[in-house]
């Protein structure tokens, strides 16, 4: 009923059929609510999985299913849909505990192969070769980006989710694709998302204020590091726990849905829907909060 709604609300303008089979008897709400429940709430993570378990289990809900190669084609074809219903589930549920005013920042790889002399052959459009300072890993594929709202004893709340290719750096995309919508935060990361210059302007023009772990400044002598130490360690232990919950919504977002397994996506329009379509999994039980 909820994919249903928001079908004939605005998803399908994102997957409009101008062809003579623009109504066929297997519709795209179908597809779109066996996609969903059974990653939720069966968690299976493969499309594969989805569809034999579909067609075992649910072929009395879903009496006109069509073949698993017909099931892959027809979702990949509705990225532009899953992206606007990701968009709506966490427009549309954002908890009431968020720290308007506080945001946490970090990133997480999408890897659809690792190694240092590896070439990536999928969806080179989109994705490329990175590193992974975390793992210390080189891999090919995509980096997502997190700005969440802080909630203080729970898991940061989606405020922008990006994706964009390996070999970007984090502060680059997030200068691009995320500083525009911001203002008067107060924003919480890791150092890599350091330059003073750019972010004394943010202070002084927008009211943006970055925290990350103290840098030990280049050249500076022992002394000034010993004298200074015990105040930079108390600092970055302070920024450190705001930003703590950030991994752990990374590592339930792993576990619930498999989203860095992506081996098997063999077309650009298969990763986009397995990325998108892991996190709509992991917020569509977000709609029964009420």
């Amino acid at each position: 009923m909820y994919v249903c709604s928001k079908y004939d609300e605005t998803l399908n303008c994102y997957c409009q059929r101008y062809s003579n089979n623009s109504k066929p008897q297997f519709t795209d709400q179908e597809i779109l609510t066996i996609y969903l429940f059974v990653g939720s709430e069966q968690r299976y993570t493969r499309i594969k999985e989805i569809h034999s378990f579909a067609k075992e289990y649910l072929l009395d809900w879903f009496p006109g299913l069509v073949a698993y190669q017909t099931f892959v084609y027809r979702l990949n074809r509705m990225v532009g849909a899953v992206q606007e219903l990701l968009r709506h589930l966490i427009v549309s549920n954002k908890p009431d505990d968020c720290d308007e005013d506080t945001l946490i920042v970090d990133s997480m790889p999408i890897m659809t192969c690792c190694g240092r002399n590896r070439q990536g052959k999928v969806a080179r459009e989109i994705a490329d070769k990175g590193y992974c300072s975390t793992k210390n890993q080189y891999y090919h594929g995509l980096r997502l980006h997190l700005v969440g709202y802080r909630r203080k004893g729970h898991l940061p709340f989606p405020f922008q989710i990006v994706l964009s290719s390996a070999s970007e750096n984090d502060l680059t995309v997030f200068k691009r694709e995320c500083v525009p919508a911001i203002a008067g935060k107060t924003i919480f990361a890791d150092m890599i998302y350091r330059d003073n210059p750019y972010w004394g302007q943010e202070r002084e023009y927008k009211h943006n204020e970055l925290l990350t772990p103290v840098k030990a400044v280049k050249g500076a002598t022992e002394q000034e590091k010993q004298r200074n130490k015990a105040a930079d360690d108390l600092f970055s232990a302070a920024v450190s726990s705001v930003r703590e919950p950030v991994e752990a919504f990374y590592s339930r977002l792993i576990d619930k849905t498999n989203i860095q397994r992506t081996q098997k996506c063999r077309s650009t329009a298969g990763l986009l829907i397995h990325t998108l379509g892991k996190l709509a999994i992991a917020f569509i039980s977000l709609i029964f909060n009420y």
